[in-house]
């Protein structure tokens, strides 16, 4: 008995010792390390963040149409500029490609090579960023804890070549849904383009890398920029830039067998020019195509239409009526209108005014007055006097 009540005691004690460590680490003050603060202190995104932004891919059997479009953004445009600036960092404002050149050195997100027209985004086809950063002439040092199986690179901010990305590709992909019965519009990768002179001279394009849009959305939606100069407030963040469509960009190329560009397809600019129209015309009412308009929406359609006719006759009549000339005949003036005005109530003013023309009084002719006889018998007197005067003698 008196074993088992030591061995009973010694088991509480060695519990109760457990549960008072477990509570003093629990509530005690743990130090973090310096590389903890500076993840904390900088924009961080979790798994959880990242699987928010994610969008699933539609599968092959509910797709009915599929379209994969490059677009070439050039910042130089207006609804463009906004990718642009600012050049350099202000108040934590930064621009795109210092937000995709910063992810990829730090090894946040995996970047691509530019295949040409044959974009595959698989761990076979990554970019090894210190020979990027070398083939572009990016002065760069490996960044503190870095390694050969998670590179990381520090580039000053002077050295960060920011303002000769003037352009930037696109891949946008355009599908049509059967279960949501919509054509849904998405940017799949984004391509940052650095613009340099050439070795003969002239503006050189020079594609970098392709970066995957929906790893790129969480850190884009912590960056809001505005939109137009008339309103300063930045409403709209980088990622809703993207999905709204707020962009100005013009397609060089669609997926093709022969994997061609518009301008190996089309070499005279106006017709690469109407092609691109079509396309892009194509793209945007595939959707309003397929379905057959309802017998009201057919009858406003009908009377929107009829509405445009009239408003485009009235003003071709208007146009067809010609100017009032002036004749002049002799000492006087004649008028003369060559327009019809109908008889409607809402006449214009133009058509009034020649209405009014019209009634107006034309002056009469001036007659020559008839001669008497006792005046045609002076002037002869006086025309037989003169001729008599006038006779030598």
């Amino acid at each position: 008995m008196k074993y088992r009540k030591i061995l009973t005691a010694l088991t509480l004690t060695t519990v109760s010792l457990a549960g008072f460590a477990q509570v003093e680490n629990a509530g005690g003050v743990m130090r973090r390390s310096e590389r903890e603060n500076k993840e904390s202190a900088s924009p961080g995104v979790s798994d959880r963040m990242q699987g928010f932004y994610q969008t699933k891919e539609t599968h092959d059997a509910d797709l009915s149409y599929l379209k994969q479009v490059y677009r070439r953004l050039d910042l130089e445009k207006g609804p463009n500029a906004a990718l642009y600036y600012p050049e350099d960092v202000i108040d934590g404002q930064e621009n795109l490609f210092r937000i995709i050149l910063r992810l990829v050195v730090d090894g946040k997100i995996p970047a691509y090579e530019y295949l040409d027209g044959r974009e595959i985004f698989t761990d076979q086809y990554k970019v090894n960023v210190g020979d990027m950063l070398t083939r572009f002439d990016i002065y760069a040092q490996p960044a503190k804890g870095s390694t050969e199986r998670n590179p990381r690179y520090v580039i000053e901010e002077a050295d960060v070549p920011a303002g000769q990305v003037m352009n930037y590709y696109i891949l946008e992909k355009w599908e049509f849904d059967r279960r949501s019965n919509a054509m849904k519009t998405t940017v799949e990768a984004i391509c940052p383009v650095l613009n340099r002179y050439g070795d003969f001279g002239g503006d050189a394009r020079y594609p970098m890398f392709w970066v995957k849009f929906d790893a790129l959305r969480p850190y884009l939606a912590q960056q809001f920029v505005f939109i137009s100069d008339d309103n300063n407030i930045p409403q709209y963040s980088l990622d809703d830039y993207f999905n709204l469509g707020l962009y100005d960009g013009e397609i060089y190329k669609t997926r093709n067998l022969r994997n061609q560009s518009l301008a190996q397809m089309f070499p005279d600019e106006d017709d690469m020019k109407r092609a691109q129209d079509s396309i892009d015309n194509h793209l945007r009412n595939f959707g309003k195509n397929l379905w057959v308009p309802s017998r009201e929406e057919y009858l406003a359609m009908k009377e929107s239409t009829e509405g445009k006719q009239k408003k485009g006759g009235k003003k071709n009549s208007e146009a067809d009526e010609l100017p009032v000339r002036t004749i002049s005949v002799g000492d006087s003036a004649v008028t003369v209108v060559t327009t019809v005005v109908e008889e409607q109530e809402d006449v214009p003013v133009a058509s009034a005014r020649a209405k009014k023309k019209t009634t107006a009084k034309k002056p009469a002719k001036k007659q020559p007055k008839a001669s008497s006889p006792s005046s045609s018998s002076n002037n002869a007197n006086s025309a037989a006097e003169k001729s008599v005067r006038r006779r030598k003698r």
